[in-house]
């Protein structure tokens, strides 16, 4: 069994997409990033960086105690080279999917990330922030389209690196994409959300309204004194 900890970001997506794909047990555990939850001495031993996802695997491979990791990049290759799937065997094709899990942790996921922030959640808006995130949006969705116009997925078989990538696209409205824009993407953005595993792992999610925050609520999310 593997603890789950976070709701429904991209990054805690991600990691119920490889739990599903791999067939994995597990259950998700609630925490209330908007209460300040993540800061509990009790997540801080298994998170250090107070951020979702983590999680606990109280069955490793090596039979020895729980092993508790944080950062959905290394979670997704834990899971991958625990079961021997989601992951090419191969040095060259095993470092494709490597190389695209770090783009997104390292481009796609910040950068996005910025983008909703300076798009939705600022008191005042800052149009030099919003129009820098937007374009290195625009940018990374290029990118991402411009390597899958000749192949089905972003590094040989379905991977990893589409897992990381994904869930990202579902939230497209805050970041202010069309994609249309990006047929490339879109295509392989339907063909993997018909996916069975990813399917359960989503269950009734739909994106939902940018939460509007109260001044405390974001002090405790954004760091602010």
């Amino acid at each position: 069994m593997i603890d789950v900890y976070g709701g429904n970001s991209p990054n805690v997506i991600k990691v119920l997409v490889a739990l599903e794909e791999c067939a994995l047990d597990y259950q998700r555990l609630p925490l209330n990033i908007m209460k300040g939850e993540q800061f509990s001495p009790e997540f801080l031993a298994i998170s250090p960086n107070n951020r979702i996802p983590a999680i606990i695997d109280h069955t490793p491979a090596d039979g020895g105690e729980p092993l508790s990791l944080f950062e959905s990049g290394a979670i997704l290759l834990y899971l991958a080279d625990k079961t021997g799937m989601l992951i090419p065997k191969d040095a060259r094709t095993r470092a494709a999917v490597i190389a695209w899990v770090m783009w997104q942790m390292g481009g796609q996921g910040p950068m996005l990330g910025q983008a909703h922030h300076f798009r939705l959640y600022t008191p005042e808006k800052i149009p030099y922030a919003i129009e820098r995130y937007t374009k290195e949006t625009a940018r990374l969705y290029r990118v991402l389209d411009t390597r899958l116009a000749d192949r089905e997925y972003l590094a040989s078989d379905y991977s990893i690196a589409d897992i990381a990538c994904w869930p990202w696209i579902l939230f497209r409205d805050y970041h202010g994409i069309e994609l249309e824009d990006y047929p490339n993407v879109a295509r392989w953005f339907a063909q993997i959300g018909a996916r069975a595993a990813v399917k359960k792992a989503l269950g009734d999610f739909t994106l939902p309204p940018a939460p509007v925050m109260d001044e405390e609520t974001k002090r405790i999310l954004f760091n602010i004194k």
